[in-house]
This record gives C-alpha cells, sequence and structure tokens, in this order.
C-alpha cells in the first residue's frame, strides 16, 4: 500500500471520530483534512471553490468535503499554500464583521459570574433531577420557578454568554500574529493551528481540584476542611447542608466581616498557600496540563492538542474571571508567548495520560500561557 492510499480521506476520518489525533500533528496529509474540514461550511467551501477554479461532482457537503480532500491531496504544496491563503483572507473579512471595542464593553457589563447551581454543564439534568422528578405538586414547582430555577437558568445564560463571547474574543487575539491560522469554520478539537500545528484553545483557572492534591501531598488539610475548623473554634455558623462552594463563600464572608487577628491570620495562611502552589506550578506545568487532561469531563472528552490559558487573579483567585475582558493584560502575553514559539522543543509539548473507563494511553501536544494579575 502506497502512502497516498494509505492517508485516504476514510484514514483521517477516523482516527478524528476515535480521538487517534496524535498522527494528525506532523502529517501533510492529515492537516491538509483538517485545514478542508475547517472550511467545509456551504458558504466558506463555495468560495474557496470558486475563488481555486474548483468544480465538484457532488453535490451534498459531506460529499463534497470527500472529493475536496481526494482532489487537494494529491498535490499537497500547492493546496496548503491555497487553503492558508483563503483561511487568512476570510479570517479578515469575520474580523472586520466585529466591533472588538463594542464587545469588551458589552463583556464589561456582566458584574457577578455565578452559573446559578451545582449542574457542572448539564442544566437539563440538573432540572430533571433537582426538580421534575422530585415534585409531584404543580404549585411547589411553580414556587420553585420563580425563586431556584429562575436563578439557576438565568446564572447558566449569563455566564454561558460571558464564555463565549470572551472566548471570540481572546481567539481574536491570537488570529492576528503571523504564525496562527484560525479554524474558520468553527469545529471540535481545532480552534487554531500554530505553525501548522492544531490547537484547542482552553481558557481555564487554577481548578480546585488540582489545588486540593497539591495541598494532600504537602500534607495539608483540603482547604475547607481547614476553613470548616477555624470557623468552629471561632464559633462561627454556617449552613453545613449546603454546597461546597456556597460554605466557603459563607465562612470566608463571616471571617473578612469579623476581621479580627485570627480570621486575618486563616485567610491570609490559605491564599498564601495557593499562591506558593502556582508558583510551583508555574515552575512545572506539565502537572497542572495532566490534570486538566485527566479531569476533563467525560461528556467532553477528547485527546485534542491543546493551550491552555490560566488566568490568576493573585490577589482575588475568585476574581479570575474577570481576567477574560482584559485585553491590556491578555495580549502583551499571548503574543509574547507566540513570539516565541518557534523556540519550543516538541518533545517539551508532548505529554500522556490515562483517562477513566478508557483502556489505552492518549498522547497529545500541549503548553500553557499562564495570564497572572
Amino acid at each position: 500500500m502506497n502512502q497516498q492510499s494509505k492517508f485516504n480521506f476514510f484514514y483521517w476520518k477516523d482516527r478524528y471520530e476515535k480521538d487517534e489525533l496524535e498522527e494528525f500533528n506532523f502529517n501533510q496529509t492529515g492537516l491538509l483534512w483538517l485545514k478542508i474540514k475547517s472550511i467545509t461550511r456551504k458558504e466558506i467551501l463555495k468560495d474557496f471553490l470558486k475563488n481555486n477554479s474548483i468544480h465538484l461532482s457532488s453535490k451534498s457537503l459531506n460529499n463534497q468535503f470527500i472529493e475536496s480532500y481526494e482532489l487537494m491531496s494529491k498535490n499537497l504544496e500547492l493546496y496548503h499554500m491555497r487553503l492558508d491563503s483563503f483561511i487568512k483572507e476570510k479570517n479578515k473579512q469575520q474580523t472586520k464583521k466585529l466591533d472588538i471595542k463594542k464587545l469588551i464593553s458589552e463583556l464589561y457589563k456582566l458584574k457577578l459570574f455565578d452559573w446559578g447551581g451545582d449542574y457542572k454543564n448539564a442544566l437539563d439534568r440538573y432540572l430533571v433531577d433537582r426538580y421534575v422528578k422530585i415534585f409531584q405538586s404543580y404549585e411547589i414547582l411553580v414556587s420553585k420557578l420563580d425563586n431556584e430555577i429562575d436563578k439557576a437558568v438565568r446564572g447558566y445564560v449569563f455566564c454561558s454568554w460571558y464564555n463565549h463571547w470572551s472566548s471570540i474574543l481572546i481567539e481574536q487575539i491570537f488570529n492576528k500574529h503571523h504564525i496562527v491560522l484560525p479554524a474558520i469554520g468553527k469545529i471540535k478539537k481545532v480552534d487554531f493551528f500554530i505553525n501548522d500545528m492544531p490547537f484547542d484553545l482552553k481558557v481555564t483557572y487554577l481548578p480546585s481540584n488540582f489545588i486540593e492534591t497539591k495541598r494532600r501531598e504537602k500534607g495539608l488539610k483540603p482547604e475547607l476542611s481547614e476553613l470548616k475548623q477555624k470557623a468552629k473554634e471561632l464559633k462561627i455558623s454556617f449552613d453545613s447542608s449546603a454546597v461546597n462552594n456556597s460554605i466557603y463563600y459563607e465562612i470566608t464572608e463571616k471571617m473578612k466581616d469579623k476581621n479580627d487577628k485570627f480570621c486575618k491570620e486563616t485567610l491570609i495562611k490559605i491564599h498564601n498557600e495557593r499562591l506558593e502552589i502556582l508558583k510551583e506550578t508555574i515552575k512545572n506545568p506539565k502537572t497542572l496540563i495532566k490534570n486538566l487532561y485527566e479531569e476533563q469531563g467525560e461528556m467532553r472528552f477528547d485527546s485534542a492538542n491543546r493551550l491552555f490559558l490560566i488566568l490568576v487573579d493573585s490577589k482575588n483567585f475568585d476574581e479570575s474571571w474577570k481576567l477574560k475582558r482584559n485585553v491590556n493584560l491578555l495580549e502583551p502575553s499571548i503574543k509574547k508567548y507566540l513570539d516565541s514559539f518557534k523556540n519550543k522543543k516538541i518533545d517539551d509539548l508532548k505529554i500522556d495520560f490515562r483517562y477513566k473507563n478508557k483502556p489505552q494511553n492518549f498522547n497529545a501536544l500541549s503548553d500553557i500561557i499562564f495570564i497572572i494579575k
């Protein structure tokens, strides 16, 4: 079997769907498949075909994807060049339609980032399990809708809105750089290519489960356990039946209000322990990268190359969400990273990990940009 016949359309489709993505990284036919997939949207593909005087016999979009790949894979160098040029031009056109200044202004209108419930990205399941299957009484359900459910839905909508548009804002910062080629058709597992390496961008914070793992390694109690113990010593009452985030918030706020020496020292100690964990993680980011891959949600699992943007407000970790709209902080850090990307060693980007209920080892290329305020 020759190379051309081995790397046919369905070879790459199979790898993509099975999360066997490692082979795409340095294979020009695999990269071609991803780039064509990124423009396989009706109007975008139509423009590319017209601009390059390509006539396809297929009518359906799926079959046009297959036919386009079969045609272009016969001249990889030419069509990589044409696709790159087309994608960059199309991205410029899309960017012109986006009023960045207005978008930033809109993002600053969100004053509180509160999901409104502990539903872990599954609002429908949360509502069914907590309300639909629990209450037989119509009147009680109406009461819950006016109070608890309304808060949960509003919180979910506002936080999802903020995450969506702030991600677009951040992607635009990346896409402006000359070594970045955006996946303009918005495909899963690839947001852009950096020097022809596909990456999925993930914007997040220092995860609480990672912090607790590192505390355990240091022989420290979980933060919440520490706070509960100190609260009992001070006779600070709290709702022990509430979810952990609410208990944490209640105790810390009451300690801030009490504001005596013991409370100040307790909060400062916990804060400084977080800063120490952050400092160590910046020196050895692969520990966090592995955690982020292995702890991803099962419904959203994939083994794509990922570039993590970790946002940290070092004075108030709970306010880190605000950094998603702080272009003055984001832009220079992202530009500095991309400017120096050519100095990255591939071996330093390699990560291997396991995932629950999956027997195989996964391999990917990954890195972290820390944005610290």
